[in-house]
């Protein structure tokens, strides 16, 4: 952790807040931090700052001190769309996500997506904004992704697809296509499939909404690997 984050549930008084959560935990038995120790804080969505620690007890961390008045780190001008992925995979794949500045994630039904997928925990509200904090912790950032879930296929690409207007179009897909390499447009979107990858006909329904195709070389990539070497590449 290398910021904590307040939630709109935290009450603050007198710049003050009490923590007794995963968070406390972490001050306590990981970073060991001290009375009068100050850490890194932001507001979700909000601004970063400081905060001191002003007593511990029973588990217990109260906050003090509080200001927030820096900008968080800027985020990438793009939305993601990705296959839905193994729930594993997925939680690892939102938090790099969080981490590298998404603004929107979209999170898709593909021929190759296992149905059985999309019965997860994991997709739940909570458990999502979850590992995007983790994600934002990392980055000592703040702004949490949109994350949209299209369980099926056909109303995505008629009624979503068509409505994305970004100046650059990708999707990822092995093949005889043109490596990846940076962009120069201000807003994109990025289309990653599943681990057996798209099938042809849906790469076909991207490349006729306007999607340019990219390719990473010859080895095939976990989508945990693919996101952030993509978002480098491109970004």
């Amino acid at each position: 952790m290398n910021l904590l984050l307040l939630r709109e549930s935290d009450v603050i008084n007198n710049a003050q807040t009490v923590l007794n959560d995963y968070r406390a935990e972490h001050i306590i038995k990981v970073l060991k931090l001290p009375v009068n120790h100050t850490l890194t804080i932001g507001a979700i969505n909000g601004m970063v700052g400081t905060a001191t620690v002003l007593a511990i007890a029973n588990n217990t961390v109260t906050l003090g001190n509080i200001t927030l008045t820096a900008p968080p780190p800027a985020q990438i001008d793009v939305e993601l769309i990705l296959a839905l992925p193994r729930p594993r995979m997925l939680q690892r794949s939102l938090q790099t996500i969080a981490t590298m500045g998404v603004k929107k994630l979209h999170l898709i039904h593909t021929q190759r997506v296992e149905k059985s997928f999309w019965q997860t925990p994991l997709l739940k509200e909570d458990s999502i904004a979850e590992q995007l904090i983790l994600g934002l912790e990392q980055a000592k950032a703040t702004q949490i992704p949109e994350v949209i879930q299209h369980k099926k296929w056909r109303p995505f690409i008629q009624d979503q697809l068509p409505l994305m207007q970004q100046q650059q179009k990708i999707i990822a897909h092995p093949g005889s296509y043109p490596k990846a390499t940076p962009l120069t447009a201000q807003s994109s979107v990025l289309a990653i499939g599943p681990e057996g990858g798209f099938t042809q006909e849906e790469v076909d329904t991207f490349l006729s909404n306007q999607f340019s195709p990219v390719q990473l070389g010859d080895r095939i990539l976990r989508v945990e690997t693919a996101v952030p070497v993509l978002l480098a590449k491109l970004f």
